[in-house]
């Protein structure tokens, strides 16, 4: 891709210096993490890595029903147990939309080391607020009583979202500020400043979007983010607003490198987010905070 070609001397100067994480790798094809940083998971990432449909790790399920604060989901998360704890993440759909509609994020991103919990809300009617309580829910479901608790770190939590989930996971982040991450998809919320969120903040847009249309929502949550919050600003090229509803390899490189930098702190991420990319077809504007504090 374009950006690679832009980034070789870049990536060389930075990774010759950050990343000796690179360890062995076991009989599963995963690699141990770095002694430097105790939260990396899984081997060096790569462009195809960041990309591929499947990451490095085997996932199993878990169903949940309704009545724990949210209307029930999907858990995915690794089998090993080798690598210590994960991260987690909790994702919320649209208005009007059933889990189905976020439930790709599952598996794609528990298959690269976090466990996720992908929810219906408790009616789809639900507002971006009442959708905040339900990420915050879905995540303490996780942390206490679901059978990947024991696999999960309660300290490195994120929140996802898509529309009014999106805007839910802006309320979230004002409410929960010790979350490490936070992307809310194509964003909608009654209220568009969130100047006091310091919550590391990803951004995804869509340039053709009308339902939630970038110029009077995600712009201006991304403009209203303070400067000393970690944040960055995407914007799809010729997309809709449901382009987060669907497997979208541009969003899960993106989204997988936030959580990745902010909730594991793995620095060996951060070349696919600084210094900002440019010349790629599918996207129409990037905008961030770099170097990545």
């Amino acid at each position: 891709m374009p950006r690679n070609q832009r980034w070789n001397s870049w990536a060389a100067g930075a990774l010759g210096t950050v990343l000796l994480a690179t360890t062995v790798v076991d009989g599963a094809g995963t690699a141990a993490a770095s002694a430097d940083n105790p939260f990396a998971r899984g081997p060096a990432p790569t462009e195809a890595s960041i990309e591929a449909v499947q990451g490095p790790f085997a996932i199993s399920t878990e169903k949940v029903g309704a009545g724990n604060g949210f209307g029930g989901g999907t858990i995915s998360f690794p089998t090993d147990t080798g690598q210590g704890t994960f991260g987690a993440v909790a994702v919320a759909p649209g208005f009007l939309e059933s889990e189905s509609a976020v439930a790709w994020y599952g598996p794609r991103l528990a298959s690269q080391g976090f466990v996720v919990i992908t929810i219906a809300t408790n009616s789809v009617w639900d507002t971006p607020d009442a959708r905040s309580e339900e990420l915050l829910a879905a995540l303490r479901y996780v942390t206490d009583s679901s059978g990947a608790k024991a696999r999960v770190d309660r300290n490195r939590l994120a929140v996802m979202g898509h529309s009014m989930g999106g805007g839910g996971t802006l309320i979230a982040a004002r409410k929960a500020p010790t979350l490490k991450a936070a992307i809310p998809l194509t964003g909608w919320s009654p209220n568009t400043t969130f100047s006091d969120v310091t919550v590391p903040t990803f951004v995804v847009s869509a340039q053709n979007g009308t339902i939630a249309p970038d110029g009077m929502f995600s712009r201006p949550f991304y403009r209203s983010l303070p400067a000393t919050t970690g944040k960055a600003y995407l914007l799809l090229a010729g997309a809709g607003h449901l382009a987060p509803t669907k497997p979208n390899t541009t969003i899960a490189e993106y989204s997988l490198s936030w959580l990745k930098r902010f909730v594991d702190q793995d620095t060996r991420y951060e070349q696919f987010l600084c210094p900002l990319p440019t010349g790629d077809p599918a996207i129409a504007a990037y905008q961030g905070t770099c170097p990545l504090g």
